[in-house]
């Protein structure tokens, strides 16, 4: 996470793969339901430019975003990510593309400007440019997961999971938080088969007493919630506290999220 521009380089490319999923779709087409509920095409598309645009606020306007932004998702907290991603779902789904297009090119050089070492605004604690690129890829390869499901692709996994496993295993303390659990005091360590099988993502001490071991693409399906634990038999977890993170995993911000249900009982992935 030093290097900016690595971390910008693989959000452009995974925000090129998503594109080239929709960009020849008919306009009907956009009207797809996903495995969201409620949320169709358009709702992923255009909930990705609408935190494009707050996130380019908070890169070129700092003071702007402290005052406006933060007010509104603090006076609808439940509510104000969805709301965005109605008003945007309901354009012209070439208007939405090109609206998407636009604004996270703007947002890539306004990181690319933005000196490595101060922090942006945001939502909850500022963050890095490494870090908001890294949410931003983690946030756009997970609606991408859904627009993919929805259309019946299967993606070819990249070295780029690397961002939203290191995202994954950070917010650890923050997953059992948000559940009203009290984090664990000791740490646990991650093994994660990386995309190819040649390399293991590793994280926390090798002596650590419990541990987490896996498919890296399972790992990410997990801690996006896009994939129910039941549905990723790869993931092994050895000791209680390792075990209760992986039924509550979380990489996203705000309140727990509802997960997908096993497709044993039905639910989409």
């Amino acid at each position: 996470m030093s290097d900016p521009g690595a971390v910008l380089a693989d959000l452009r490319d995974e925000s090129e793969e998503l594109d080239a999923l929709v960009a020849k779709l008919p306009a009907q087409r956009w009207a797809v339901p996903t495995p969201a509920e409620g949320w169709t095409l358009a709702h992923q598309i255009a909930h990705l430019a609408w935190t494009d645009r707050k996130a380019l606020l908070a890169a070129t306007d700092p003071e702007r975003f402290t005052r406006e932004a933060v007010p509104e998702a603090l006076a609808a907290p439940l509510t104000f990510v969805d709301e965005g991603a109605e008003a945007g779902a309901k354009a012209p789904p070439a208007e939405l593309l090109a609206d998407w297009r636009t604004g996270r090119e703007a947002l890539w050089r306004a990181l690319e400007r933005w000196p490595a070492d101060e922090k942006l605004p945001w939502y909850g604690p500022p963050m890095s440019v490494a870090s908001m690129a890294s949410a931003r890829l983690m946030e756009t390869w997970a609606h991408g997961q859904d627009v993919a499901d929805a259309l019946g692709v299967t993606r070819i996994p990249t070295g780029r999971l690397r961002h939203i496993a290191r995202i994954g295993v950070r917010t650890r303390n923050f997953a059992f938080s948000v559940h009203q659990l009290a984090p664990p005091e000791e740490e646990f360590r991650v093994e994660l088969r990386a995309p190819g099988g040649r390399d293991v993502w590793a994280y926390g001490p090798p002596d650590a007493a419990q541990r987490v071991t896996g498919d890296a693409l399972e790992f990410c399906l997990l801690v996006t919630q896009r994939a129910a634990r039941a549905d990723l038999p790869g993931l092994r977890a050895e000791g209680p506290d390792a075990e209760r993170w992986l039924g509550i995993a979380q990489a996203f911000a705000g309140p727990p999220g509802t997960g997908r249900a096993p497709r044993s009982r039905g639910g989409a992935v």
